[in-house]
């Protein structure tokens, strides 16, 4: 019973150590490969908010980069200062929902589980 009561233990320790600190978003652009299906959190704030019958997208700011959003539960206003956790996707395509500046129709980026205001 006590084995099966630290090995429960010991996987919820690193289930929430993957998500407790933020990471810096220029770490997910470095190698997104890295946190790929794995849920993170990353903070800053929101420097292009687009949304469209509630969904949308946003992209976030820190010192060391800007990362795309992407939720399905509405985007905060721009110039927000937010924490997002979610899951980094390479290779997603907007498909014609939301057509951001700067050629991020297909690129890293985030898919938020949930965002909170700093």
């Amino acid at each position: 019973m006590r084995l099966l009561t630290g090995l429960s233990l010991s996987i919820l320790m690193l289930a929430l150590a993957g998500c407790g600190s933020p990471r810096s978003i220029g770490d997910v652009l470095a190698d997104p490969s890295q946190f790929s299906n794995r849920d993170i959190r990353v903070e800053g704030q929101v420097v292009q908010s687009y949304a469209v019958l509630g969904q949308g997208a946003y992209r976030l700011e820190d010192e060391t980069g800007r990362l795309w959003i992407v939720s399905r539960t509405g985007v905060p206003n721009q110039g927000a200062r937010v924490s997002v956790r979610g899951r980094v996707q390479q290779g997603f395509n907007l498909g014609g929902i939301i057509d951001l500046p700067g050629g991020a129709g297909s690129a890293v980026v985030m898919l938020e589980s949930s965002h909170d205001l700093k």
